[in-house]
């Protein structure tokens, strides 16, 4: 498959009369936006607000982050499943407002959501903070589901992302990025004599809030299997979870995979990048052996000699990651893990539930046990009583003078585990 992503940059947001991209500003009519996204029965009220960087303003909670992007050429349409049908997608070209970010709140869904700051401590620690949000505040009817109230959220941040995503249609893009897979045995005679390299890209399903949706299914439902890597910037892969924030990968990252632009980055270099198989993260032993099995078999089959491998959430996937990484390396395949640690205040903790010799080759995005004060901001979007419960914060971690006390595992993608972060090392 062959997909052409046009980037159309956005510098700014701001309300306005009409809905329109000019000279990189964009302009949203609230109300129109509002119409668009609304009608769903679980929800009481809709609002809108802008958060722009550098801005004296805290999101809190946050349930997803969502780019807005639109199919111009090619087979189907942007987030498969749900706002398309689910013809396949990854070919042609679609267009990406660059710097532009829905962001959904209000009623906290689950405890594992998050804070983005859009100035201060914890905008250092989030990609979010550079982005120009809009933010689509959701308030359910009394009595709604969690589950019903997840779904409701997640259908409307795609929703707003489709609706401004088609500003980008017919605009010349600022820049063009072209990532291109072929059949494996074409990919492989492409570069012979370069190593063949996989990603094996663990989706977080353990259920109860925890789920991420392939073309619309729930991933928990399925065994893994070969996807082209252009799939997932059209939107086939999205976030439908509540895990915690630090480690969860909004639809966004999806959308924007680093891992697997940087391989394409290497591809024709000094590897021969054939693709992506995506598992799951199971709760019960068995279906971690069936998934892990399957994984590994796969990986054998295509004939890589090196695989990638990356986890969404920690502990119980923990498990998950080690099984993938050791019947992977039983077959003489090569393994890099990437994932973050939850080694205690003081990071003196064991880092994972679980780990293994075989695991000689880890990329961590650091311990999201990490402490730190998030300053008073002027302006809170959404609920800020929620920092005593979510993840990461506890009771009394909201001071009185706004403040949060809490640990980054409160901040969005603090520790992110396919490394959309800015947490680094230095040598000493």
């Amino acid at each position: 498959m062959r997909l052409e992503v046009g980037k159309v940059y956005v510098k700014d947001v701001q309300f306005g009369a009409q809905t329109r991209l000019e000279s990189e500003v964009l302009y949203v009519n609230k109300e129109e936006l509002l119409q668009v996204v609304g009608g769903d029965e679980r929800i009481k009220s809709i609002d809108v607000d802008i958060a722009k960087p550098g801005e004296e303003t805290r999101i809190i909670p946050v349930k997803d982050v969502i780019e807005p992007r639109v199919k111009v050429e090619g087979n189907g349409g942007i987030f498969p499943g749900f706002i398309s049908k689910v013809d396949t997608v990854g070919s042609g070209r679609t267009h990406v407002l660059k710097g532009a970010a829905v962001v959904t709140t209000g009623k906290i869904v689950g405890f594992q959501e998050g804070i983005i700051d859009m100035s201060g401590e914890g905008a250092r620690y989030t990609p979010f903070s550079k982005t120009n949000n809009i933010v689509v505040i959701c308030e359910p009817k009394e009595g709604v589901k969690q589950h019903e109230h997840e779904e409701a959220v997640r259908i409307i941040g795609f929703k707003a992302a489709a609706y401004l995503g088609e500003l980008a249609k017919n605009i010349q893009p600022d820049e063009i990025k072209t990532f291109e897979t072929l059949p494996l045995l074409e990919q492989v005679k492409q570069y012979p004599d370069l190593p063949k390299v996989i990603y094996v890209y663990m989706l977080q399903t353990q259920g109860l809030l925890h789920d991420t949706y392939v073309y619309g299914v729930d991933a928990k439902k399925i065994i893994p299997t070969f996807i082209y890597p252009t799939e997932v910037f059209d939107g086939a892969i999205v976030s439908g979870n509540c895990v915690s924030a630090c480690d969860k990968n909004p639809s966004y990252v999806h959308m924007n995979h680093p891992v697997i632009e940087d391989l394409y980055e290497r591809h024709g270099k000094d590897i021969n990048f054939l693709g992506c198989i995506i598992t799951n993260e199971n709760v019960y032993l068995a279906d971690k052996e069936r998934s892990s099995n399957y994984t590994a078999k796969l990986v054998h089959f295509l004939g890589a000699d090196a695989a990638i491998i990356s986890e969404e959430g920690f502990g119980n996937p923990d498990a998950d990651l080690v099984m993938n990484c050791n019947k992977i390396t039983d077959l003489g395949i090569k393994t890099v893990l990437i994932t973050d640690e939850y080694a205690g205040q003081d990071g003196s903790s064991q880092s994972l539930a679980d780990s293994t010799p075989k695991g000689d080759a880890v990329v961590t995005a650091g311990n999201a046990n990490e402490v730190i004060v998030l300053p008073v901001m002027k302006k809170v979007i959404g609920h800020p009583e929620v920092a005593d419960v979510i993840a990461g914060g506890h009771v009394g971690s909201l001071r009185e003078d706004g403040s949060i006390e809490a640990e980054i595992q409160v901040i969005t993608g603090a520790t992110n585990e396919v490394g959309f972060n800015y947490l680094t090392a230095k040598g000493f």
